[in-house]
């Protein structure tokens, strides 16, 4: 009876989400407010009859309730109750309920809020938003509904496949869907834009806090995906250029672009068409991450289906929510251009450099990524293209965004030079020598492109260090606490968030330039030497799981003095109901570097497939990003403060005003 219910819920969404797509618009076209107001209202009523839905769906799979075909396929009643809950999302059906929720809750968040917004404004934006919500809900009803029932209920399940029997499963799809469907609100925004021809700097700042909230996510999500790769799959890397990794990198690329064009609009009105152009971009590349998941065309581990036909529909709303808004962009665009009033040497030169890279960059993963796809189905021909390809296109267009990561902020809007400019680069200069010399002389060998990168660190990091030295250093009015206090948020956003890169490149290069490995066939009482540690191999035993059973090496590690500090116990599990074998990393985490070790095939006789790594600093890489994310916060935090200041700045005066002294 729930599944029916959480059916019918869908079908109400459904016919709610027409309603909020057109009424408003006409609405808005005549002036007539009562249709407006149905914006919000449905918006609203959406994301209740969606949430209860998908409440139905978890419920379904909590209870273990094998006559819905989506429990049966993708549950057992031995799992824990984690994946119990997240398996919901991770299948198909289940997943494209949960992107299609969030998506109803950014509406129903905009309707609820966004006072400030106008009326009419506010209605275009939702009836948009409806219409996406309502492609989405089709899809879901007449391709992959979670809620057929089966005719022959199955005993059990056939469980959940392994790898994705994991805590970062359970988190990584909501946080990356909340960065994908995130980026429809900027999608909203502009093509409400389009329809009225108006954009200023009240709309841009009004779009920034969705963009923020959507990378911020993003990167987020990102981050989670790369992690379980690192430590679930056993291969011992963190990114491999799939092409799901690269679809969920391609929107985050535009959304970064779109960040900082946002900015230029908020803050001197220009690059408006190019903005609204960015909004659309950016949201489509999330719909193309949607299209290579769902369609089969693309092979991942990634991938939740191979079905050809539901490719189709998602191409079909691809094709409707880029064809119609770049046709009315077309017509619309060329009233947003605004003339151009600063030079090449400002920080409009310096964000829109930002921008050219970021859009260059997008491109290039994007060719990465369909290119095979595009010559087998011309030529026949299947090539790989894979991390050299990117090597040598991707990393040089990022090494040139790091250099401008430092000149940009400390350039002045408009024209001319800020008085922190020469000091910066200065430092950064310096910076980018020390850090180069030093690691050549610390290890030989190293090609020209390590040493650019570590070079490229000390710019960045000096250049960081030195603009907030330049922001805080006392002067004869005011000292060190005076100063910080009249430092904007946004700013400080700013610096967290590129030193967040500084964090992440630090990893992603001690990575690559100092990891060791082994792989070896060992028998208890071996020792392997790897990098400065010895590693004892002291045998193997049984470990009964929840729902699998393991094969764990143990694996003693000794300093070069003899001491032992760490055990670590890879596993070969083999899970009962699904009959998969999945191999478990051990890994022991530091800031200095990770142990990291993995058990292959092999018995008594004639040994076992041990592979064992050393990756120092890796784990910085995460921490970057999380401090990239941060930096985000932060920012959207600082402009929330600053909106409420000046909000209560303006009830003061008013209540002022209002009074006999007031009006004297």
């Amino acid at each position: 009876m729930i599944a029916e219910l959480g059916h019918f819920a869908l079908i109400t969404a459904f016919i709610l989400s027409v309603a909020q797509g057109v009424l408003p618009l006409f609405g808005a076209a005549r002036g007539n407010s009562a249709m407006m107001l149905i914006a919000p209202a449905a918006a609203i009523s959406v994301a209740l009859a969606v949430a209860f839905s998908f409440g139905a769906l978890v419920w379904g799979f909590i209870t273990s309730d094998f006559s819905l075909a989506l429990v049966a396929n993708h549950s057992h009643s031995t799992k824990p109750m984690i994946y119990k809950i997240s398996g919901t999302w991770g299948n198909h059906e289940g997943s494209l309920l949960l992107w299609i929720l969030i998506l109803a809750i950014y509406g129903g968040v905009l309707a609820l809020g966004g006072s400030a917004i106008p009326m009419t404004l506010k209605a275009r934006i939702l009836a948009v938003q409806g219409m996406v919500t309502t492609g989405f809900l089709a899809f879901s009803l007449f391709t992959s509904n979670p809620f057929l029932r089966l005719a022959n209920i199955p005993l059990d399940g056939k469980g959940l496949n392994p790898i994705l029997q994991d805590p970062g499963l359970a988190i990584h799809p909501p946080m990356l869907y909340l960065g994908y469907v995130g980026l429809s609100m900027a999608f909203a925004f502009a093509v409400a834009a389009l329809i009225t021809g108006e954009v200023d700097r009240l709309w841009a700042k009004w779009l920034r806090p969705w963009i923020m909230a959507a990378w911020c996510a993003l990167t987020c999500g990102i981050a989670l995906g790369s992690w379980w790769a690192y430590y679930e799959l056993g291969w011992g890397g963190w990114w491999f250029w799939d092409p799901v990794e690269n679809a969920s990198l391609m929107p985050w690329l535009a959304a970064t672009a779109l960040l900082h064009s946002a900015i230029v609009v908020e803050k001197r009105g220009q690059l408006k068409s190019w903005t609204v152009l960015l909004a659309i971009m950016a949201f489509s590349l999330s719909l193309v991450g949607t299209f290579i998941v769902r369609s089969g065309l693309l092979t991942s581990v990634h991938s939740f289906a191979s079905d050809p036909a539901r490719g189709v529909f998602v191409l079909a709303i691809l094709l409707f929510a880029v064809g119609i808004p770049l046709a009315l962009y077309a017509w619309r665009g060329p009233q947003l251009v605004t003339t151009a009033d600063f030079t090449l040497t400002s920080r409009e030169g310096g964000l829109i450099a930002n921008n050219m890279l970021l859009v260059v960059a997008t491109a290039i993963v994007l060719l990465g990524t369909f290119y095979p796809l595009g010559l087998e189905m011309v030529t026949g021909a299947r090539i790989t293209v894979g991390p050299p390809f990117f090597d040598a296109t991707f990393n040089p267009v990022m090494a040139l965004l790091m250099v401008f990561m430092a000149i940009g902020p400390v350039m002045a809007w408009r024209r001319g030079q800020t008085a922190r400019l020469r000091p910066v680069l200065t430092c950064a200069a310096v910076g980018a020598g020390i850090i180069a010399l030093a690691g050549s002389s610390f290890a030989l060998g190293f090609g020209i492109g390590p040493l650019a990168a570590l070079g490229l660190i000390g710019w960045l990091g000096a250049g960081i260090g030195a603009d907030i030295w330049q922001q805080l250093k006392p002067n004869g009015t005011a000292g060190i606490g005076a100063r910080a206090k009249r430092i904007p948020n946004d700013a400080i956003g700013m610096w967290v968030a590129h030193f967040g890169v500084v964090i992440f490149m630090l990893g992603a290069v001690g990575d690559n330039l100092f990891n060791s490995e082994q792989v070896v066939r060992a028998k208890p009482g071996d020792v392997i030497q790897i990098a400065d540690r010895n590693v004892t191999f002291t045998g193997v035993k049984q470990v009964e799981g929840p729902n699998y059973q393991a094969l764990a090496a143990q694996l003693e590690y000794r300093d070069e003095d003899g001491r032992l500090f760490a055990l670590l116990t890879p596993e070969k599990r083999v899970y009962n109901a699904e009959r998969q074998t999945t191999t478990e990393a051990a890994i022991r985490p530091t800031l200095r570097g990770d142990d990291y070790a993995v058990l292959g095939d092999g018995d008594s006789k004639i040994g076992y497939t041990l592979r064992l790594y050393y990756k120092p600093l890796v784990s910085w890489i995460w921490g970057g990003a999380v401090i990239m994310a941060l930096g985000g916060l932060i920012a959207a935090f600082g402009r929330q403060r600053a909106a409420t200041k000046q909000a209560s700045l303006q009830q003061n005066a008013a209540s002022a005003l209002s009074t006999p002294d007031g009006g004297a």
